[in-house]
């Protein structure tokens, strides 16, 4: 899916952006710990771009919020910025702020980047493409049958569109907001056809599937703990995550205590921000090298 350019292609690109300056951000809630600043200044510097990425943390002011985004989103216009990215709990609010949607981004109800073009505000999402990327280079030949998917919001949303794409035959779908998760529903199966189901009873839905894709933020460090109870688990069944710090999660650790297979969120990480890359400075990133940055980020993190 994604191009790895040759020596040639990034000796031409480095020349060809010599000098040029870029400034993106990341818009979200509790990100200080984001390594979406590091990956894309580094991959900046490989390509000879300067590259600035901003992390605009909700959580650093008393009373922010989703609210606040018209005035960051104008902000960003005033200063130049290419663009940003936005994150919890700002994907699905972004969306009447924008001037424009990309297909998928529309499709999905929900925007993860921000592209500013000539004063205009296009809205994309490569939420569902990047968690695609990590799920099929993790899990090869996993069984797509029964998926339980935790989890209707931004990231949610995103991936349910690409589980579909990549052929789960019954997607069975959990969220605590009742509304949200019936829209979810009704827009996946208006596109794919009736294989989304609005789950009420978790433990019967987990009871035969083959696969578990978590994408709430229950896990992060600042909302630590476990999605699900534990008993629901089997070895048979793989689990994909979506969090990404800690990299290995509750979750994750009692899958694995299970005998699961298991994708960790650094592949959604690392293929999102490939995308997002892409849409921000019209380069093509080499992916290989920003999971092998990335991986070496988690592991010198690592108390």
């Amino acid at each position: 899916m994604y191009a790895t350019p040759s020596l040639s292609t990034d000796m031409s690109a480095a020349t060809h952006t010599a000098g040029r300056k870029v400034l993106i951000g990341l818009i979200g809630a509790g990100i200080q710990k984001s390594l979406s600043p590091a990956m894309h200044e580094q991959e900046a510097r490989e390509h000879g771009l300067r590259l600035h990425y901003q992390l605009i943390d909700l959580d650093r002011t008393e009373g922010a919020g989703a609210q606040d985004l018209p005035t960051l989103l104008h902000a960003a216009r005033v200063m130049g910025y290419a663009g940003c990215n936005v994150t919890y709990p700002c994907k699905q609010a972004v969306l009447p702020l924008l001037d424009e949607l990309s297909d998928e981004a529309r499709a999905m109800g929900a925007v993860n980047t921000v592209v500013i073009r000539d004063g205009r505000l296009i809205g994309h999402n490569t939420d569902g493409s990047g968690w695609a990327r990590g799920f099929t280079r993790a899990l090869p030949g996993a069984d797509l049958s029964r998926v339980v998917l935790l989890g209707a919001g931004g990231a949610g949303a995103a991936i349910a569109h690409a589980a579909l794409r990549l052929g789960v035959g019954e997607l069975r779908i959990a969220d605590p907001d009742p509304a949200r998760l019936a829209q979810l529903v009704a827009d996946v199966n208006a596109l794919y056809g009736a294989r989304a189901v609005a789950v009420s009873d978790l433990g019967l839905a987990m009871a035969d599937a083959t696969g578990l894709i978590h994408a709430t933020p229950t896990g992060m460090d600042k909302l630590p703990g476990l999605p699900l109870d534990e008993a629901l688990l089997r070895a048979d069944l793989w689990v994909s995550e979506v969090v990404y710090f800690p990299l290995d999660t509750a979750l994750l650790k009692a899958a694995r205590a299970k005998g699961c297979r298991v994708s960790d969120g650094g592949g959604m990480a690392v293929g999102q921000a490939v995308g997002a890359f892409e849409l921000f400075t019209g380069l093509v990133p080499d992916a290989t090298r920003m999971e092998a940055h990335f991986r070496a980020l988690v592991t010198a993190a690592k108390p």
